[in-house]
Order: structure tokens, then sequence, then C-alpha cells
């Protein structure tokens, strides 16, 4: 088992990361919490998969077990989908001292997050990240939200988890394309950690190659990500060159009406908004090339004709990134190295010229 530690000022918890782990989940939670009601949240596509195998291992570890189920997809980080969460934890007489647990990719821990850290003020809370793209990203780091028609994540709070327990085993049953979709993430994370994980992903030449590579890729990921929090737990400096790729590639996403997957909108935000700073001589020539290089070896979007259109300006103008009258955009000095730039919202259609 590899496990990062992540220490904050307020708490200190464990990212656990082992293929099989999730037959012990009853006893990692134990070892935790004290018997207590547990609200296990999943959603269509994987609560079939895999929540009977760690409602049972809850169980038999002495926990008593709800499971709630919402549709798989971003549809369900809604307001109305959380007020119906609330009414069940209500329903079934849930109190401060019991909690939540995640079951599923990064909608689930969103949503689930999100309601463990608003209901009754704040309830005990754990991620077991399924998909890919929750287990190197959205898992780690505290963020949870849902969205509003005009954004993604706009409504939402930093509150971290008692312990991430990650299974990369879970992995086989992910679809192709969503396997794909959470190593645009990876891509992400090694474009602006630095060139030694570059290197490691350059051994990624084609989709099957990221199964065979997945514990390593989770956890160079999840350390630099672990590291990142650590120096910003609150996103108010450093943690924003997290977003590489995001500002477009959120915009994007939303234009797109659930067509694109989220690591897809990134992988395009990602290519777009370095050929910007690289034609404008703040990204060194060829970056953009090697980015299209790894993504396009997996079958990664790198463009969109959605971008550069008036919705597309409107919807940058409501990023949660903004500060004022500003975007900060991040982009690469270099490979393994990145920098926020901010860029005033009346300027961010010159400075863009997409």
């Amino acid at each position: 088992m590899k496990t990062v530690t992540v220490t904050l000022p307020a708490k200190t918890y464990q990212i656990k990361i082992a293929a099989g782990l999730l037959t012990q989940v009853g006893n990692e939670v134990a070892s935790l919490w004290s018997p207590r009601k547990i609200a296990l949240v999943s959603d269509s596509h994987v609560e079939p998969l895999y929540c009977e195998q760690v409602e049972t291992s809850l169980i038999a570890a002495g926990f008593t077990v709800h499971v709630y189920r919402v549709r798989a997809g971003e549809d369900s980080k809604q307001l109305g989908v959380l007020s119906s969460l609330y009414e069940e934890l209500l329903g079934d007489d849930f109190g401060r001292s019991d909690g939540v647990i995640a079951l599923g990719g990064g909608v689930v821990g969103d949503l689930a997050g999100f309601l463990a850290s608003t209901y009754m003020r704040g309830i005990s809370f754990i991620q077991i990240p399924t998909s890919l793209l929750a287990q190197v990203d959205s898992s780690v780091g505290g963020k949870t939200g849902v969205d509003l028609n005009t954004g993604k994540n706009l409504i939402g709070t930093f509150y971290q988890p008692d312990v991430v327990l990650i299974d990369p085993t879970v992995l086989q049953t992910l679809s192709q394309r969503f396997l794909v979709e959470g190593y645009a993430e990876i891509v992400k994370m090694a474009a602006i950690s630095s060139l030694d994980f570059w290197h490691l992903i350059e051994n990624i030449n084609q989709p099957k190659d990221i199964l065979k590579q997945a514990p390593a890729l989770i956890e160079a990921s999840v350390r630099f990500k672990a590291q990142i929090v650590e120096a910003d737990e609150k996103e108010g400096g450093l943690r924003q060159i997290l977003n590489f790729g995001h500002t477009l590639g959120h915009a994007i996403e939303l234009l797109a009406g659930g067509q694109l997957a989220h690591g897809e909108a990134v992988s395009i935000g990602m290519v777009q908004i370095t050929q910007i700073f690289e034609d404008r001589g703040l990204t060194p020539s060829g970056i953009t090339a090697q980015l299209k290089k790894q993504l396009l070896a997996v079958g990664l979007p790198i463009s969109s004709d959605l971008i550069g259109s008036p919705q597309f300006y409107e919807l940058l103008k409501h990023d949660k990134k903004n500060h004022g009258d500003q975007l900060t955009l991040v982009y690469l000095k270099e490979l393994g190295t990145a920098d926020l730039y901010p860029v005033k919202l009346t300027a961010i259609h010159n400075f863009l010229n997409l």
C-alpha cells in the first residue's frame, strides 16, 4: 500500500492507494470511525458494481449503512438533488455523529462532500473515488460543490475528508472514454509539476498503457496535489495553478451540454491556452506540440468549435476564479513549471483572440 499524508493547519489525513483496497473498506473505516450510521452515496453507474461489496464490508465492521443513489452525470450536481439528499438523511434520522461516504467519480465526490460539509453544519466524510479523474484529482484537497446554470462549482465548500481510499483495480470497469478522460488530468498534473513526472507520462502511447501504469500515475498525481494543497488549502495563490486548462475547459464543457466529458474539455483548454501563451512568447516554442502529442496518443480532443463564441466569453465572466474585474489564467513557463497571469475581463476577448 502507498500512503500519502496531507498535513493542514486544522486537519491531517491520509490518502491510501492499494489494489484490492475496496475489499478492506470496513476495516479501514473502523480504524477511524466509531460505530455509526453511514450514508453511502453513489450513482447509477457505480452502485450496481461496487455498492454491495462496500456495504457488506461496512456492516461486518459494525456500521449501519443507508445507500443513496443519484443519477450518473454532471446533472446530479444540482441544488435540487442536494435538497433531496438532505431530506433522505433527515428521514433516516442521521445526526451530527454520523457520516457520509462518497463511492463514485468526481460528481459523487463533489456532491456527497458538500452534503457532508453542510448537513447539521458538518458531519464526518470519507472519499472512495472509482474513476481515474476522481482518483488523481477531485477526491484530494477538500473541494466540494454543486453547479449553477451559469457555471460549474459556483456553490461549494472546502471540507477535507477523514481519509481517501483509492483502489486502482476498479478502473478495469471504466469505459475507455472515461479512463482516457481521467488521463487528461494526469497530463495536466505532469505539465505543471516536474520534468520527472512529464517523462513518466511519455511512456503512455495508447489507452491500454494508462491501466498498466495506473498505480504509478495515481501516486505521482496525488503526491503533487497534496503538496499544493498543503501550501495553499483555500486556493489563495499557488493552488490556482491546478486550474491549468480549466478556465477555457469549463466554459467549453458547459456549452457542450453534456457532449464533452470534463477531462475532454480540459484537454482542449490546455492546448488552446498553451498555444495562446506560446504565440505571445510567454511559453517556450514547441510545448503546445508536446501537449498535443501526449493527448492525441490516447484519443483526447484538442480543439472545439465552441471556443470563441459570444456565449463562451460570457461564461468566462462568471468563472469562479475571477477576482473583481480580473480573470487569472494559468500558463506554462516551461514543462513542469506553471505560473499565473491576470487579465482584465474587459481585455479578455483581445487577449485570447479566439
